[in-house]
């Protein structure tokens, strides 16, 4: 098994773009995966991680209500947004800049065969690094993500999430808010959960100038400890 991860940070990329990228990096590691059982090859695949904001985008998952959106064609252009239908689970998310989105394309078979699990696990992740910054992240039952209040009045969310997996390998991920302008979420009814807040980290700390660069590292530190991955950088960066 292979439980190195390799790191890639492509900044500030539009949606469609990476999202091209990510069914690439995800069609070469499933490919690799028949040929390998084809010829009785051991299990060698690559695991990838993504990181990168996005410009003002919303994303429809597979299963979600387009009446969630709350504003027409002609409104998103006026915000300078773009919209997207997609193949990832849940409902409407909102993607723009001050967030971090975090894409794990890895092979489950080298770590473990369990979709709950790895959810799970990413929604520990995000809750790990908030603990760092004195808040307390919470799972709120049957939906997926991370939350703040759980169960009272105030309850609002901080991160969302959404994967596919194929073959057991994974793509989409989680969307961390942290420097996120938190009026784009009014324009929608997020993940499709009525009458919930979002919210972000700076909203929380009352920083509007947090370190991205520190929370992703934060983020990794936590993500290599759950999954006992090793962490590299891609070579393209290392040269860059």
């Amino acid at each position: 098994m292979n439980k190195k991860i390799i790191i890639q940070d492509l900044g500030l990329k539009d949606y469609k773009e990476t999202w091209d990228y990510q069914e690439q990096l995800f069609q070469e590691i499933v490919d690799l995966k028949i040929k390998n059982r084809r010829q009785g090859l051991d299990n060698r695949t690559p695991n990838h991680f993504l990181f990168v904001e996005h410009p003002h985008v919303y994303t429809l998952g597979k299963s979600g209500d387009m009446n969630n959106l709350l504003i027409d064609e002609q409104q998103l252009k006026a915000k300078g947004a773009q919209f997207y239908k997609i193949n990832r689970g849940g409902d409407i998310t909102y993607h723009g800049p001050g967030q971090i989105v975090g894409y794990p394309i890895l092979d489950l078979d080298n770590f473990f065969t369990d979709i709950h699990k790895y959810l799970r696990f990413l929604e520990e992740m995000v809750i790990l690094t908030l603990a760092e910054y004195g808040l307390k992240g919470e799972r709120s039952p049957g939906e997926t993500g991370v939350w703040l209040d759980v169960g009272t009045p105030f309850a609002r969310k901080i991160c969302a999430m959404g994967v596919r997996a194929s073959r057991w390998v994974t793509m989409h991920g989680f969307a961390l808010n942290v420097n996120t302008h938190l009026g784009y979420f009014d324009l929608m009814i997020p993940c499709g959960i009525k009458g919930k807040a979002v919210t972000s980290l700076s909203a929380e700390l009352g920083n509007s100038d947090i370190s991205m660069g520190e929370v992703k590292q934060k983020l990794l530190k936590h993500f290599a400890e759950l999954f006992g991955a090793q962490i590299s950088k891609a070579k393209s960066e290392i040269e860059g």
